[in-house]
């Protein structure tokens, strides 16, 4: 049987305004970060199972039993309270198990995790991703910082492989593209340090109980990913090794 990655985030909706003179008029757009990573899972063999911000916040398991369908769950800038505040409980003050307890408990039974920068993951901008203050964070290779963590490089950074004989880069070769920002963190005891950027993790892997976590501190789309990096002939191979190593 095929095994299913959850993708959760990379969504989002925008409004603009206009004004010309005396007149003005509002437009709205919804678009995803879809296009790269998408492609990448699924062509590392996994079943790709999408669930955009909106809807994760009321459908977004509610049960171990519903995790456990999945080998592996990618968060990718979506903000702790998509999960903590669901709309009954918003709405309506009902009692609902907490989302980001059970992803604790998904890979201290064994299922993998990843982690990818953003503007809402880490703690993003703001400090408004808030993952610091879950139980997510147990299980995470990194420390996350609790307050606005982004580091902006509209010059271009690039990572630096601290473990090059790790199973991350098989047959990875040559100078990285550049990426114009990541989520700062500090790194764990005990946990790999595969790569690092401005000195700070880049990829990291970390073992808790019997399932396993990553990081990856920079976007997998635009705009902390150009299209130098998405492009990338060693972008696919990248994130298959990465997940290929958490699922077990």
């Amino acid at each position: 049987m095929q095994k299913k990655v959850l993708f959760v985030g990379e969504s989002w909706s925008a409004t603009l305004m206009e004004v010309k003179g005396f007149n003005s008029f509002y437009s709205s757009k919804y678009e995803t970060g879809l296009g790269w990573i998408d492609k990448a899972i699924e062509k590392a063999g996994y079943e790709f199972v999408y669930m955009p911000n909106h809807i994760a916040n009321d459908q977004f398991p509610f049960t171990l039993e519903e995790l456990n369908e999945y080998s592996c769950i990618v968060l990718s800038d979506v903000g702790a309270d998509t999960l903590l505040i669901p709309s009954a409980t918003f709405g309506a003050s009902k009692i609902l198990p907490n989302r980001c307890q059970l992803i604790k408990e998904y890979v201290l039974g064994g299922g993998g995790l990843l982690m990818i920068g953003g503007y809402m993951t880490f703690n993003g901008v703001g400090g408004q991703g808030k993952w610091w203050a879950t139980p997510v964070q147990d299980v995470l290779p990194v420390q996350l910082l609790p307050y606005d963590d982004r580091m902006e490089h509209c010059e271009g950074v690039r990572a630096e492989v601290t473990l090059p004989d790790h199973p991350v880069f098989a047959e990875i070769e040559g100078e990285w593209p550049p990426v114009l920002g990541y989520n700062k963190s500090t790194i764990k005891p005990g946990s790999e340090l595969a790569a690092t950027v401005c000195g700070d993790p880049f990829i990291a892997f970390g073992s808790f109980g019997e399932g396993r976590s990553a990081v990856f501190s920079s976007d997998c789309s635009p705009h902390w990913a150009p299209p130098e990096f998405c492009n990338w002939k060693y972008y696919d191979v990248l994130f298959k090794n990465i997940i290929d190593y958490i699922v077990k």
